[in-house]
C-alpha cells in the first residue's frame, strides 16, 4: 500500500498555523463557499497557483437555472435524471435544482454581470435541456465573468485569507479518523501544517489524466487523491466526460467550442460533409454530450478523419457577437465561422466520480468537506448535464457553509432557501448518512457496491528508475487515452489498470525536492488507478462509461455505485 502521506512528509515536525476554516481551491466551488463562511468568521483560502487559475475561468457556455417563464425545477429535474442515466441521487438533484436560481441570483447580486435580453436575464439553451435555461455572461465568457465577480469581492473581504501558490499536500486526521488539518507546499519550498476542524477540498477535476483535454494544466486531480489518502470513500471514478467539440487543429493547444454553439444551431458534419447525428439520435446534436461524443468518435473511426465539422453558418452575423471568444480564437488560428465550418473533435472535460459526499458536501471523514468537481453527490449521475457544474458550487458551497456555521452556533442547519433535500444531519459525528455507504452484493437498485476483491491487487511490477515526471505525465495521458477513453474494453482497462498502479507506485516515490510537477504526478496516477480500476469493474454501457464488449445497460445487475477506500484497494 502506498505511503500514508504524499513526499513523505510528518505533520508533527512541521509549524503550525491555527484556522477557523481552511478552503482548498479557488474556483467557483471554492470562492463562493468561502465568502459564505466569512459571514461568520475567518476563512483561509489556498490555492496551488493563481487565484484565477480554475476550470470555473474557461467555463463558456453558461449557468443553468430554472428562471424562464416557460421553466421550472421540476423540467430541470427531469433534464438532469435523464441525463443521468439511472445514477442520479435523487436528493441531490432536488437541491441543485430548487435552491439553484436563489444562488444564481446571489451571484448577480454580488456583481456577476450575466447577460441580458429585453425580459431580463438572456437565455440560451444546451444539449439534454428541454427548456432554454442558461445564463451566460459576454457571450461566452461565462466563467471568466463569474471568476472575476467572485476574485474582487474575495480579495476585498476582511475576513478571507488568501494564499496563492500553496499546493496542498494531505489532509491530517487525529486518531479516531476526525480531521486535524491540512498540510501544504509553501512558494518558498517550505512546508506548513494548517490545524483545522474544518477542511473544505474544492480542487476542480484531473482532465490532465488524458492526452486530449479541455481543462488547464492545473486539473491533476488533487482533491480526489488527498481526500483517498486520507482514508475517505470515492466513489463513481468511472464516469468521465468527453466534451464532444473542441477544437481540432494540429498543433494548436486545444480550445473549448461551447455547447451553446449547438444549441443556437450549428451542425455536426463528418468528413464527407454529411450531417450524422439525427442517425445516432432523434435529438440530434443536442442529444447528451456521452452520445455525441461518442457519435463522433465513431464518425472520426469510420472516415479515417481526425476530426468532424462543426458548421456555425447557420447562426448567421450573430456568431461574433454571440460567441465573441470563440470567434476571436478562431480568426486567431486562421479559420472564418461564418465562411466555414470548425474542425472539432472529444476530448476530456469533466468528472462526474470524486470524493463520496451527503447533500451537506460531508464525506466520510469527520471535518472534511468536498464540493464542485472535487465531489461526488451524485448529482450527475452516470452523465452531466451541460452547465449544471457551475451551479452545483454554489449550491453545495452554500450547504457546506450552512452546516458549518450550524456546528459552531450549537444549532440544526438553516438552509437559505425553504427547501431541504433530505434531513439535515443533526451533528458532525462522522457516520455519514448516506445510501450509497450499505455494503451490497449482488447489489439492489441505489446501493454500491465495493469493488471486486479480484481487482484489490493487480500484477505489477513497477520499474526500477529514477523519476522523470515529464515522462511520465506523458506516458499517463497516452495510457488513459488509449486504454480507459470514449470507448472501453476489457483487455484495455486491465491494462491500464495494471500499469497505472504501477506509475501510482513510482509517482509516490517523489520527494519535496523534485519540485510540484513530481507532486501532481503522483496525485494523477492515482487518481487514474482508481478510474481503470472502477472502469473494469463496472461491466455494462452507462452514461459517459462505454463499455464495447457490454454495449447495454444492465440495470439488473448494475444500477448502484461504485465505491472505492484505501485501505481496501492496494493502492
Amino acid at each position: 500500500m502506498r505511503a500514508r502521506y504524499l513526499a513523505g512528509v510528518n505533520p508533527a515536525r512541521l509549524p503550525r498555523v491555527a484556522e477557523r476554516v481552511v478552503v482548498v481551491g479557488s474556483g467557483i466551488a471554492g470562492l463562493f463557499t468561502a465568502l459564505r463562511l466569512a459571514e461568520a468568521g475567518p476563512v483561509t483560502v489556498l490555492t496551488k497557483q493563481r487565484l484565477a487559475d480554475s476550470n470555473t475561468e474557461l467555463a463558456q457556455g453558461g449557468i443553468a437555472a430554472a428562471i424562464g417563464k416557460s421553466d421550472s425545477p421540476e423540467l430541470h429535474l427531469q433534464d438532469t435524471l435523464a441525463a443521468g442515466d439511472g445514477l442520479c441521487d435523487l436528493a441531490a438533484v432536488e437541491a441543485l435544482v430548487h435552491e439553484g436560481p436563489a444562488r444564481v441570483l446571489e451571484l448577480a447580486a454580488l456583481g456577476v454581470q450575466f447577460d441580458r435580453g429585453q425580459e431580463g436575464f438572456a437565455l440560451t439553451r444546451e444539449g439534454a435541456h428541454s427548456r432554454r435555461r442558461i445564463l451566460h455572461a459576454h457571450g461566452d465568457a461565462t466563467g471568466d465573468e463569474i471568476r472575476r465577480g467572485l476574485e474582487e469581492q474575495v480579495r476585498r473581504h476582511p475576513q478571507i485569507t488568501l494564499l496563492e501558490d500553496h499546493f496542498a499536500l494531505d489532509v491530517v486526521t487525529e486518531p479516531g479518523r476526525r480531521v486535524a488539518g491540512v498540510t501544504a507546499l509553501r512558494p518558498d519550498g517550505g512546508v506548513v501544517f494548517f490545524t483545522s476542524p474544518f477542511v473544505i477540498l474544492a480542487t476542480g477535476g484531473a482532465g490532465q489524466l488524458y492526452r486530449t483535454s479541455t481543462n488547464p494544466e492545473v486539473a491533476t486531480g488533487d482533491g480526489v487523491a488527498i481526500a483517498f489518502r486520507a482514508g475517505a470513500a470515492v466513489a463513481d471514478m468511472e464516469f468521465i466526460q468527453f466534451h464532444p467539440t473542441a477544437l481540432a487543429l494540429e498543433g494548436s493547444p486545444k480550445f473549448l467550442i461551447s455547447e451553446a454553439v449547438r444549441g443556437e444551431g450549428a451542425l455536426l458534419l463528418n468528413a464527407r460533409g454529411e450531417r450524422f447525428m439525427p442517425g445516432y439520435d432523434p435529438r440530434g446534436e443536442l442529444a447528451p454530450r456521452d452520445v455525441v461524443a461518442r457519435a463522433i468518435a465513431r464518425e472520426m473511426a469510420s472516415t479515417g478523419a481526425g476530426h468532424v465539422w462543426l458548421d456555425a453558418r447557420p447562426i448567421g452575423e450573430a456568431f461574433p457577437q454571440r460567441f465573441p471568444t470563440i470567434f476571436a480564437a478562431c480568426r486567431e488560428r486562421g479559420l472564418d465561422p461564418l465562411r466555414e465550418p470548425i474542425p472539432v473533435a472529444p476530448a476530456a472535460h469533466y468528472a462526474m466520480g470524486g470524493v463520496l459526499t451527503d447533500t451537506w458536501g460531508r464525506t466520510t471523514l469527520p471535518g472534511l468537506f468536498a464540493c464542485g468537481e472535487t465531489a461526488c453527490t451524485g448529482l450527475h449521475g452516470a452523465n452531466r448535464l451541460a452547465s449544471n457544474s457551475l451551479v452545483e458550487g454554489l449550491v453545495f458551497g452554500q450547504r457546506i457553509a450552512d452546516f458549518i456555521r450550524r456546528v459552531e452556533a450549537g444549532g440544526p442547519p438553516s438552509p437559505s432557501s425553504g427547501f431541504e433535500a433530505a434531513s439535515p444531519p443533526e451533528s458532525d459525528d462522522g457516520h455519514l448518512p448516506h445510501r450509497w455507504l450499505q455494503p451490497a452484493w449482488p447489489a439492489s437498485a441505489g446501493q454500491a457496491r465495493q469493488p471486486s476483491q479480484a481487482l484489490a491487487e493487480p500484477e505489477r511490477q513497477p520499474p526500477e528508475e529514477p523519476l522523470e515526471p515529464g515522462r511520465l505525465w506523458a506516458q499517463t495521458q497516452d495510457l488513459m487515452w488509449r486504454r480507459a477513453g470514449i470507448v472501453r474494453n476489457r483487455e484495455d482497462l486491465e491494462q491500464a489498470w495494471a500499469e497505472m498502479a504501477g506509475l501510482a507506485e513510482l509517482a509516490a516515490t517523489a520527494e519535496l525536492g523534485a519540485g510540484r510537477e513530481a507532486l501532481e504526478l503522483a496525485n494523477l496516477t492515482l487518481v487514474g488507478a482508481l478510474v481503470a480500476r472502477s472502469a473494469l469493474e463496472r461491466r455494462e454501457s452507462r452514461g459517459a462509461h462505454f463499455r464495447e464488449d457490454h454495449p447495454r445497460r444492465d440495470d439488473e445487475h448494475w444500477l448502484h455505485h461504485i465505491v472505492q477506500r484505501r485501505e481496501e484497494s492496494g493502492l
